[in-house]
């Protein structure tokens, strides 16, 4: 063999290029793969976090409105909307849109949502995943109604809370223009099972929020005959699930022609605290009808008959009493710890009566309590509230009350029932507290 010869077995340079190009084929296949792994992994990453978000939430029409906007964010689509079914399970009973631009929904005003018809039905009647590349040419499709915008491709999946088919979700156009698919399909029904996990926990903590609100009201008196006395009350409870809170209020006309009126605030917001202010209601009534004395000896009172023979959580009350006195009325009153009362006068002043305050019932019984008095016109508003009312993190007490002396002012030629409402509906609180309002206006004026 030469020397010059090339070893049997080694490749000559002709087949080089040919090995070249299959690594070239090899690296880019490697390439394609990491790309697919980094695109499935950014979907996981937001899949995740479509999770953590519709999970973020415990009212439940925002609850509904975010599943649409993130699946269409995972999906890429350019329209979305979930149809709730009816408990009859075949109609849909309501329907939540998102992607329309304010032009489209202009263009669908007096036009009913849909109700179930056509391939929006198909899901209904058949809850597997539905992928359509052309609507209209599906066989179940009935058309739009005018005004619609156009829609071509279609995916839908049903969502299913505790076993049972909830609603579906749908989704169309994407927005590169392609149709939908099966990692579009794949990713939505991820989202849908977590979907089912976050709508029932929203409708639970509306359950217990509703439940929570109504065993409140049932511990809070309805007031009685006033006459010649007028009265209102409002309660709202906080913003908090299964919050049953201590806020508690009660009016009453006494045997010698004079109001007692109270506002009250238990620490705590749960059962503990709401049967504490029950007892502490009741036994202040009791001491209200038995003893014609000033407010501060009923509040030293009431704050001995508890601190002996039950365990009373701190609480702050304001008690007035409204008595007769000539052409007009006086207005005596002790606090423990609370806000003071808020008079508003028929010439439309609003005016808080700051004085001594007492300390909160709980505490020390023995600690004297200070009484004060007040002159009121006829048709004078006195006001009572917890501080629910006007507390925010991020304003000043002081502040606060003058937003709500000011908002008091703008409402108080209104019925007090309107009057009250009127407080608790646009109240300068961050509103995460329990809302009680007691007003009573002094005969005289209407």
């Amino acid at each position: 063999m030469n020397s010059d010869e090339e070893p049997s077995g080694t490749p000559s340079e002709t087949r080089l290029p040919g090995l070249g190009l299959k690594l070239d084929e090899q690296l880019e296949g490697i390439a394609q793969q990491l790309r697919e792994l980094a695109r499935a992994k950014g979907r996981l990453q937001g899949l995740l976090s479509a999770v953590l978000a519709i999970g973020g939430d415990l009212d439940l029409p925002a609850v509904l409105h975010r599943i649409v906007t993130t699946a269409m964010d995972l999906a890429g689509a350019r329209y979305g909307a979930l149809g709730v079914l009816a408990p009859s399970g075949d109609h849909l009973e309501q329907f939540i849109t998102a992607g329309l631009t304010e032009e489209e929904r202009a263009a669908l005003a007096g036009i009913d949502f849909p109700h179930g018809r056509g391939v929006l039905g198909h899901l209904i009647h058949h809850p597997e995943p539905l992928r359509v590349e052309d609507i209209p040419s599906h066989p179940a499709s009935v058309g739009f109604p005018p005004g619609h915008p156009p829609m071509r491709t279609l995916l839908g999946v049903a969502i299913t809370v505790r076993g049972e088919i909830y609603g579906d979700l749908y989704l169309s156009e994407r927005g590169d223009g392609r149709p939908f698919d099966e990692d579009d399909e794949a990713i939505v029904r991820a989202l849908a099972g977590a979907a089912g996990i976050a709508i029932e926990n929203a409708r639970l903590f509306g359950y217990m929020r509703d439940s929570a609100e109504q065993f409140q009201r049932l511990l809070l008196p309805t007031l009685p005959d006033l006459t010649p006395f007028s009265g209102a009350a409002v309660y709202r409870t906080a913003a908090e699930p299964a919050s049953v809170g201590g806020d508690w209020y009660d009016a009453v006309v006494l045997p010698d022609r004079a109001c007692a009126a109270v506002i009250g605030d238990v620490v705590g917001h749960d059962l503990h605290a709401a049967a504490a202010m029950a007892q502490a209601r009741n036994m202040l009534r009791a001491l209200l009808y038995d003893r014609q004395t000033p407010p501060s000896s009923v509040l030293t009172q009431l704050d001995h008959t508890v601190h002996a023979i039950t365990d009373l959580p701190v609480t702050t009350a304001c008690l007035v009493r409204i008595e007769p006195t000539g052409d007009g009325w006086t207005l005596h009153w002790s606090t423990a710890g609370h806000l003071p009362p808020l008079i508003l006068t028929p010439d439309g002043s609003a005016r808080y009566l700051h004085a001594e305050p007492g300390i909160p019932l709980g505490v020390d019984p023995d600690i004297h309590r200070p009484d004060h008095t007040h002159e009121l016109p006829p048709g004078a508003i006195v006001l009572l509230f917890s501080d629910g009312l006007v507390e925010h993190p991020d304003h000043p007490i002081d502040d606060r009350l003058n937003a709500l002396a000011d908002l008091a002012a703008a409402h108080a030629t209104q019925p007090l029932d309107a009057l009250v409402h009127a407080l608790a509906d646009h109240h300068p609180s961050d509103g995460h507290d329990d809302i009680a309002i007691l007003a009573i206006r002094t005969p005289g004026e209407e």
